[in-house]
């Protein structure tokens, strides 16, 4: 059973959305693991947005720190950037576009959290 939440985000919206699930992505430059959402903004239109975390980016930050970060960590890096996204974007039909996750953003989301 999915469990709808809600998020007021600081663009003024307030959005409803649920974890769908994860998948593999590869595209020519970059692969990883793909986070699928579907949200709302105002409970009628759904759509799914993909937060892309990129391998790359979790290993540069697991050399950097010495050691793994858990799937539950991940998951909450992927959380976290979709919040950012809704917080950055102006209008929810840009959150349509994917949510890539880089390694500044792994960074600085696992320091925010203090993990």
């Amino acid at each position: 059973m999915r469990r709808l939440k809600t998020y007021s985000a600081q663009s003024g919206y307030v959005y409803q959305y649920h974890y769908e699930g994860q998948r593999l992505f590869r595209h020519a430059e970059d692969n990883g693991t793909e986070y699928v959402f579907s949200i709302s903004a105002d409970r009628k239109k759904w759509h799914s947005t993909s937060v892309l975390l990129s391998d790359l980016a979790v290993r540069t930050w697991e050399e950097t720190h010495a050691r793994e970060l858990s799937s539950t960590e991940r998951y909450a890096v992927c959380k976290m950037a979709l919040f950012h996204a809704f917080d950055e974007r102006p209008a929810p039909e840009q959150m349509k576009s994917d949510i890539r996750v880089r390694g500044a953003d792994v960074e600085e989301i696992i320091e925010s959290l203090g993990l």
